[in-house]
């Protein structure tokens, strides 16, 4: 259920689909009686659209999501495992052309390469399976893996989950796979913005991972009030905030998270 309205109800709130659901229910609402309403409706629907675009709006919703985790520290020696969440891949595209197609968040899958020849010993995870409502026989973990193996990851080093659809899962599901033990130490490689979500649900699930944060949005505070000059960039970027945020109270009121906003474990 809770998988359904994520992909139902969730989407329908991001801002993008949001503003169009406003534009049109204001243009019915004119052709009605409440025409008047409707005419109020689309000014402010004009409105929002501006402010989402071209104001810092996106910019101050992302900032305590990417600046939440530092960068990790590699002084505290090497890892036992690397786990690679999914996300990258677009899995009805590759499937379409019978080739891996990157389509976001491609530091996912390049920074693992470097890290892989950094720690020779340390496993390499890659989890994601399918985030379709409707699922396919594509799964991201068996496009992701010719990438990573071509960037010089040997095949036998690859630990591929390819059956889960949400961060829960690649929780869950790895977990299960590996059996972490005691004092093991893991790596989480996922974007800096979808971090804090990530770490408190590999938290919940038992699962004691070290953030490594990739794919930056924001080059800082410095951005804190910048205007965008490209209102598609503005929409992306307050979108994919917002979906974040409804991510992390979602994933705390259903109890996979311990934290409205996880951050760093103090030593």
């Amino acid at each position: 259920m809770f998988f359904f309205l994520s992909k139902t109800l969730g989407v329908a709130l991001l801002p993008i689909n949001l503003l169009v659901e406003l534009g049109i229910a204001s243009l019915i609402l004119m052709a009605t009686r409440f025409a008047s309403f409707g005419r109020k409706l689309a000014v402010t629907t004009l409105v929002l659209w501006a402010l989402t675009a071209f104001s810092p709006l996106g910019n101050f919703l992302l900032y305590p999501l990417e600046s939440r985790f530092p960068p990790w520290d590699p002084s505290r020696g090497a890892p036992d495992g690397i786990i690679v969440l999914g996300g990258s891949v677009d899995v009805d595209l590759s499937a379409a052309h019978h080739t891996p197609v990157v389509a976001n968040a491609a530091d996912r899958l390049i920074v693992p390469a470097e890290l892989a020849r950094r720690y020779p010993n340390a496993r390499i995870v890659f989890t994601g399976g399918t985030a379709n409502l409707l699922p396919t026989s594509g799964r991201e973990a068996d496009y992701s893996a010719p990438i990573l193996e071509n960037s010089g990851i040997a095949k036998e080093r690859l630990i591929l989950e390819r059956e889960s659809r949400n961060t829960y899962e690649n929780a869950m599901f790895t977990k299960q796979l590996v059996a972490p033990k005691p004092g093991q130490r893991w790596l989480l490689v996922t974007s800096a913005f979808h971090m804090p979500r990530s770490m408190g649900i590999f938290r919940k699930a038992g699962f004691e991972v070290e953030a490594y944060p990739v794919d930056w949005r924001m080059g800082g505070r410095d951005e804190l009030f910048s205007f965008s000059n490209n209102g598609a960039s503005g929409l992306i970027r307050t979108d994919v905030a917002v979906r974040e945020w409804i991510g992390l109270v979602a994933y705390r009121l259903m109890g996979r998270s311990d934290d409205l906003l996880p951050g760093p474990v103090k030593d």
